[in-house]
């Protein structure tokens, strides 16, 4: 690959905060670089970066304990939506081989009379971690408004009204999932890598920065291209939600967690995943129905429960 060839890097407060001219730079540079590359980096945002330690220190305490422990913290309801999932149980799609992680995940809550309420599991939160549940709920909500300006400007590159992500993601399923990759060792299984290549689920992923490196992500010239970020920066990619709207021409970004060189060493990641609300209509956008739509429309709901059966979360 040519060395000149790296994930575009963009300042979200200029979309925030700019005047129009800033604005529209950065809806362009937003869309050629989530269509072009798959990955943009926000070298600046709206996450305080104190929310961001705490929850990293808050999840790094709780993957600390004991096996016994955490499973007291998976959920009785199945499916992964919530709490805690074992070592060993996630794979991508249509790969057999068990990705080398474990995860926790919070959702969004609603009040009991509320229409999705069927959807939402409640979250579960640990009693041994000081501040854990304030911590995570601090960042699913910076992370959210993040994401809403995010769509926000994607909205406008793909011509849709100004409401069209808002009316979509409100009281959205999305989900903040911390990862741990623990120490491969030096024989880890084989065929299995921390995470093995995947497009994700969602409309896009808003990723900060991890403990160590290992993500790449596959450009759309096929090549593998390493994906790292300094200390207070994000990662946002597209995920097969995006792709069934805008009918392929923002693709799913294929991406990886490869092993460590050195087998003793952990990481940490926590990406928030910005889905729609259960109900939303997944349909080709207008602007992007060319010589039509390849998918026909589903609703999230739908889209979601398939595609957590074919990764093992789903029986």
């Amino acid at each position: 690959m040519a060395e000149d060839r790296k994930v575009p890097e963009l300042s979200l407060l200029s979309y925030a905060h700019g005047n129009s001219t800033e604005k529209a730079q950065f809806v362009d540079k937003l869309f050629s670089g989530i269509k072009d590359y798959g990955f943009i980096i926000l070298i600046d945002h709206i996450v305080d970066e104190k929310i961001i330690k705490e929850g990293y220190k808050s999840v790094q305490d709780f993957f600390a304990l004991n096996e016994a422990v955490k499973k007291e913290y998976v959920s009785p309801s199945g499916g992964g939506q919530r709490g805690y999932t074992p070592f060993g149980t996630e794979h991508a799609k249509d790969n057999p081989h068990m990705d080398l992680k474990e995860f926790y995940h919070v959702g969004r809550e609603v009040a009991e009379d509320h229409k999705f309420f069927k959807y939402y599991p409640k979250n579960i939160w640990p009693s041994e971690i000081a501040g854990f549940q304030k911590h995570l709920e601090n960042l699913y909500d910076s992370l959210d408004k993040t994401s809403t300006l995010l769509l926000d400007a994607l909205g406008e590159a793909l011509d849709v009204p100004q409401t069209y992500f808002r009316d979509m993601t409100d009281t959205g399923n999305s989900i903040l999932r911390a990862i741990h990759y623990p120490p491969v060792g030096e024989a880890p299984p084989a065929g299995s890598i921390r995470a093995a290549a995947h497009g994700d689920i969602n409309l896009i992923t808003i990723l900060m920065g991890a403990t160590a490196s290992g993500l790449q992500l596959l450009d759309r010239d096929g090549q593998w291209l390493d994906v790292n970020t300094k200390e207070g920066q994000l990662v946002v990619d597209s995920g097969d939600m995006m792709s069934r709207i805008t009918n392929d021409i923002i693709p799913a970004t294929i991406h990886r967690v490869i092993n460590p060189e050195e087998s003793s060493s952990a990481r940490f990641s926590m990406p928030f995943f910005v889905h729609p609300h259960p109900e939303a209509m997944l349909e080709c956008i207008p602007s992007c129905v060319g010589d039509g739509a390849k998918y026909p429309p589903v609703s999230a709901h739908e889209a979601l429960m398939l595609r957590l059966k074919e990764i093992g979360l789903k029986a």
